[in-house]
């Protein structure tokens, strides 16, 4: 396994390849720039969003949106899930309607949510969070299962009260299956923001490739991709920054 350093330039290395790949291929006709656009089009209208600074006002609105979507969609998964998690009968009870709104296509919600909230950042943080819980929601409640049964027993031998083995034993448990699904539940809060622009938004990145494939600019559209992708990278590696901070461990069932 090579080091960071090579490894970095060996995947610097692969994207230059593909982005002159991707040129060759459509000075050479190979590919049609219609469909496909033009690698050096797309750079410009990358650096004339940035130089403008017509840009920013839809990044900020996209990272609103999301981080919105990630702190409320965390918050009520981590409640709802030690809720259920510590209730069985309500567990089971519920079970049914849980697993059929986990099986629903959220994105169908996206409409509704913009008649409910408008075309405002409401509508993209309601859908961000039907993404987020639901992930958020079944790693507590799972967490909250498997909590080590020697050790809970061996709390309650020492006279731990509910509200003491909530905070020291379920809780815990708990937040270690959360911190380590972080990446999947900023990924998913991400989504929801982009997907809610894209389905009816006044701002936003979702709303500039909207925008571009109502004018059929391909390169505005592939220009917006990849400033979202570079986004979503800046944000991964935040979540990567907060897990070295945080002990990260799913416990062993």
């Amino acid at each position: 396994m090579p080091g960071p350093i090579v490894l970095t330039a060996l995947q610097a290395a692969l994207f230059a390849a593909l982005i002159i790949a991707w040129y060759a291929l459509v000075r050479s006709k190979a590919l049609p720039v219609f469909f496909f656009g033009d690698p050096v089009l797309v750079f410009q209208q990358i650096v004339s969003w940035f130089v403008t600074g017509e840009i920013f006002v839809h990044l900020a609105t996209t990272l609103i949106e999301t981080l919105l979507a990630f702190l409320l969609g965390v918050a009520s998964g981590i409640g709802i899930g030690l809720w259920l998690g510590l209730s069985p009968l309500t567990a089971a009870l519920f079970d049914p309607y849980i697993k059929a709104l986990n099986a629903m296509p959220r994105v169908i919600l996206g409409p509704i949510f913009i008649v409910w909230f408008g075309l405002g950042i409401g509508s993209k943080v309601a859908l961000g969070v039907t993404l987020v819980f639901f992930v958020v929601f079944f790693n507590v409640f799972q967490g909250v299962r498997e909590v080590n049964p020697v050790i809970l027993a061996n709390s309650r031998m020492l006279g731990a009260n509910r509200r003491q083995l909530l905070t020291t034993v379920y809780i815990p448990s708990a937040l270690s299956w959360v911190f380590s699904s972080l990446h999947m539940s900023v990924g998913m809060a991400f989504v929801g923001a982009v997907v809610g622009e894209y389905l009816g938004s006044a701002r936003g990145v979702g709303y500039l490739i909207l925008q571009a494939e109502a004018t059929f600019d391909v390169n505005a559209v592939f220009a917006g991709i990849i400033v979202l992708t570079v986004f979503a990278l800046v944000l991964d590696l935040a979540v990567t920054l907060v897990e070295k901070r945080l002990i990260v461990g799913k416990p062993k069932s």
